[in-house]
């Protein structure tokens, strides 16, 4: 018998099949294996910046800085790289370090200065549009002939045993982050803040720590999928991180992730993922306009939160 937990997860993998399946009959060829590939790489990118924000729903919170955080990973991988690959470690390291900085600084926030994970992170990811924009000139990163390292593009691009190489990263984080979550004392403290934050707090748990720590990786996971985004497109421009907020968001909820804490497996969040990008895979072979998908995204959320919610009442 599963899980609460379990069923959600199951719901969304069965989801994200039932939506190939209908590619494929909207569009032959829909279903063909370079082009189940193609989606799930597209996936990928999503997938990466909804492993930050699992960690954060999780304990009831969330981050609203990731679109600015990845498109300042970008910029300032290309930049800081010069487009060489003799200077693509140092600009990896400097690019992860921002991300998790900047996470950490929205824990700090949150957890030791007390202000609500809402405002916190949409402030900080204001502040990083600003500094962002000042940086860059306001320009894209076409106009200061900034690219990504060729062996960061190499890396987007190439595969592995027929696989592409994002996907076997992907894997891996999946591997990371479920071992992390599932396997480790970090990753109970986790579902326990979530679940009671005073219990957690009165059983000694470092609570505060925690709460710093798991910013900290949503801000990562947000810098490696900028990284890996302009890698996928060679450039940086500015505006690139946005669809990436809600669409990260949404992927937990379809994953079965509780927006309340406590519940949810960053293994539901991938098929949200997947389901997401499969799903407007299958709007545009309908040739439905942006607006369209736009409201069918909002009415899924919504559905999902209704359904979810009644089945914790009952629980």
């Amino acid at each position: 018998m599963l899980s609460p937990t379990g069923r959600r997860v199951f719901y969304a993998y069965a989801a994200a099949v039932l939506l190939f399946l209908l590619g494929g009959l909207v569009r032959p060829g829909f279903i063909q294996t370079t082009n189940v590939l193609t989606i799930l790489t597209v996936a990928m990118f999503v997938g990466l910046v909804a492993a930050g924000q699992s960690f954060v729903i999780l304990i009831g919170g969330i981050d609203l800085s990731v679109p600015w955080v990845l498109n300042a990973a970008a910029i300032l991988l290309a930049t800081s790289s010069g487009g060489e690959n003799a200077h693509a470690a140092t600009a990896l390291a400097l690019t992860l370090g921002m991300g998790a900085l900047v996470g950490v600084a929205n824990g700090i926030g949150v957890a030791v200065l007390g202000v609500p994970a809402v405002v916190m992170t949409l402030a900080m990811n204001g502040i990083m549009e600003g500094l962002t924009l000042g940086l860059s000139g306001g320009m894209t990163c076409a106009s200061c002939a900034a690219y990504a390292p060729p062996w960061v593009q190499g890396l987007a691009h190439g595969s592995l045993l027929g696989v592409p190489a994002p996907l076997w990263l992907w894997l891996a984080v999946i591997g990371l982050v479920s071992f992390l979550l599932q396997a480790t004392v970090f990753g109970r403290a986790t579902y326990a803040i979530g679940t009671n934050l005073r219990a957690s707090t009165l059983a000694g748990l470092r609570v505060r720590a925690t709460i710093i720590g798991l910013y900290g990786l949503s801000g990562l996971t947000a810098a490696l999928a900028g990284i890996m985004l302009v890698g996928f497109g060679g450039q940086a421009s500015l505006g690139m991180g946005e669809p990436y907020l809600f669409q990260s968001i949404a992927a937990v909820v379809i994953g079965g992730a509780s927006i309340l804490g406590g519940r949810g497996h960053y293994l539901g969040a991938v098929a949200g993922a997947i389901c997401l990008v499969t799903l407007v895979s299958v709007l545009l072979a309908m040739n439905m306009a942006e607006y369209g998908r736009s409201i069918i995204y909002g009415v899924i959320i919504l559905v999902l939160l209704l359904l979810y919610g009644r089945e914790t009442r009952e629980s």
